[in-house]
């Protein structure tokens, strides 16, 4: 995003990777503003929206990309994790939009919500994964339909498997195992993919809303 153009506003809970990120941005010649927040924290949203509009001005494009993948049978499940997906993969997905909304409504912007095919295909193991995921396909298309005479556009993009971070919180050993096996199996995804996806989304002309992408590694079943 950077590199078309765009100043971005980068938040996260851990200073380390904001510090790097925002250092690569910059050096590349990109502008960078970088965020220390938790999403499932109203006041941390609060302030995050606040501080992206008196830096900025303005607010056009919101990428809401946080999440953690938990998987385990139903009947083994840790509710515990449930509450933690529900509350991160969706709830704060929830929060961040309301809280941003007003200026994106005035900006005619563009709101990105990162699901997974896991919002498409629910697989076994991946019940309160896939209930979380569902929920964000399913809050995206109710919000498009409340905001697109604002001329505001909602995208949902649905990834297959990426390599990133996401498998190392799964504890359930099993399907541990069986995630890193399918990932040894495949070229699969990278984030620089998904983040091509979100540009191509956020750049079509105003009068083109993308609602969906869902991009898989071409080795990928389901």
């Amino acid at each position: 995003m950077a590199a078309a153009g765009a100043k971005v506003a980068i938040a996260a809970r851990r200073a380390d990777r904001l510090e790097a990120l925002a250092a690569r941005i910059e050096k590349a010649g990109g502008a960078a503003l970088r965020i220390e927040a938790d999403v499932t924290s109203n006041d941390d949203v609060i302030e995050m929206v606040d501080k992206v509009v008196a830096e900025w001005g303005r607010l056009d494009i919101l990428v809401n990309n946080a999440g953690v993948m938990l998987l385990s049978p139903a009947a083994e499940a840790v509710l515990d994790d449930w509450r933690r997906m529900v509350e991160l993969n969706l709830l704060a997905l929830m929060g961040v939009t309301k809280a941003a909304l007003p200026h994106l409504r005035a900006a005619k912007g563009h709101i990105v919500n990162v699901s997974s095919v896991a919002g498409r295909v629910a697989n076994p193991g991946a019940s309160g994964y896939a209930a979380t995921k569902f929920g964000v396909v399913g809050f995206s298309e109710s919000l498009r339909r409340e905001v697109y005479a604002d001329k505001v556009r909602v995208t949902v993009i649905e990834p297959g498997l990426v390599r990133t971070e996401l498998g190392d919180h799964i504890a359930n050993p099993a399907f541990k195992a069986d995630l890193d096996k399918r990932l040894a199996a495949m070229e699969a995804l990278t984030a620089e993919d998904i983040a091509a996806a979100i540009l191509y989304a956020v750049s079509q002309p105003p009068h083109v809303n993308v609602n969906e992408i869902v991009i898989r590694p071409t080795d990928q079943e389901r």
